[in-house]
Formats: structure tokens, C-alpha cells, sequence
């Protein structure tokens, strides 16, 4: 069993420590907001928090969490009241939507670091964060209101 905090909640999850953190999350604890995307750290729709830094639960293991804590889309806010989940619905983001957990969970780092970023500076720190309807600039623009709103 191994011990960390998720969601502001402690909890011991059964899997062994080399499982990937996203299906633990998932499968063993039914949170589904994170999505598997692509299994090798690239696109970013597994991202989560670990003590604060943007991670990819897809190749994070869960003994890599051990006593950390771990946030998910669902513990960002159980109200969806995050200044970013809020701009995300003014800005009209999500198309299919399965990357926009990861999306929100990459600009929260972000802002959680640097609550007034450039464009420039979201731009750079979302790098990597892949959305295939293509919405970057709405992404950006939902930042930027975020931002201006926290």
C-alpha cells in the first residue's frame, strides 16, 4: 500500500508502487477527470499536480507519490468555481474536450507561480500541452482572463 494525500484527502492506494499514477487514479479511485491520452508523457491530458508541479500521471508511478500531495482536476475546485474553470466556459474552450482537465491543470501551475504571466509566457509554459481540435487560442485567451480575474 502506498500513502498520499489526494485531493486534500489521505489515502492508501492497493496497486503495486510501479503502476502508473493515472490508473490508480482512474481505476482504482474512479476519478476520470484525467484522461490517457497518449502513455508516453507527450500531449499532457493526464496532467496533475504533485506537491504543486504540473506532472503526467501517465508515467509518474504511484510509489513516486508516496506521501506527496497529489491534486486532480476534480480537486482544483469541487465547485468548478477556479478562476480558470470559470474563464474556460466564458472563452468557449473545450470542442471534445478530453485534453481540457490536463489544459487547466498546466495553467494552474502556471498561475499558482506566476498569477500575472505575458502572453508569451503562457504561450511557452503550455508548450507541450497537446489540444487536437485545436483551441490554442482560446486556451490563451481563457489564461489571460483568469489571470485578470484572480
Amino acid at each position: 500500500m502506498v500513502s498520499f494525500t489526494l485531493n486534500g484527502k489521505t489515502i492508501a492506494a492497493k496497486a503495486e508502487g510501479k503502476t502508473p499514477l493515472l490508473w490508480v487514479i482512474r481505476d482504482e479511485l474512479k476519478l476520470t477527470g484525467t484522461k490517457y491520452g497518449c502513455g508516453i508523457a507527450q500531449c499532457g491530458a493526464c496532467t496533475v499536480h504533485v506537491n504543486g508541479k504540473a506532472v503526467r500521471a501517465c508515467v509518474t508511478t504511484l510509489s513516486a507519490v508516496a506521501g506527496a500531495r497529489v491534486t486532480t482536476i476534480e480537486g482544483l475546485s469541487p465547485d468548478s468555481s477556479h478562476p480558470l474553470q470559470k474563464a474556460w466556459i466564458a472563452e468557449e474552450v473545450p470542442q471534445c474536450g478530453y485534453c481540457q482537465s490536463g489544459q487547466i491543470m498546466k495553467a494552474a501551475e502556471l498561475l499558482a507561480a506566476n498569477p500575472k504571466p505575458t502572453r508569451a509566457q503562457i504561450v511557452k509554459h503550455m508548450d507541450g500541452n497537446i489540444c487536437r481540435c485545436g483551441t490554442y487560442s482560446r486556451i490563451i485567451a481563457a489564461i489571460e482572463r483568469a489571470s485578470q480575474e484572480a
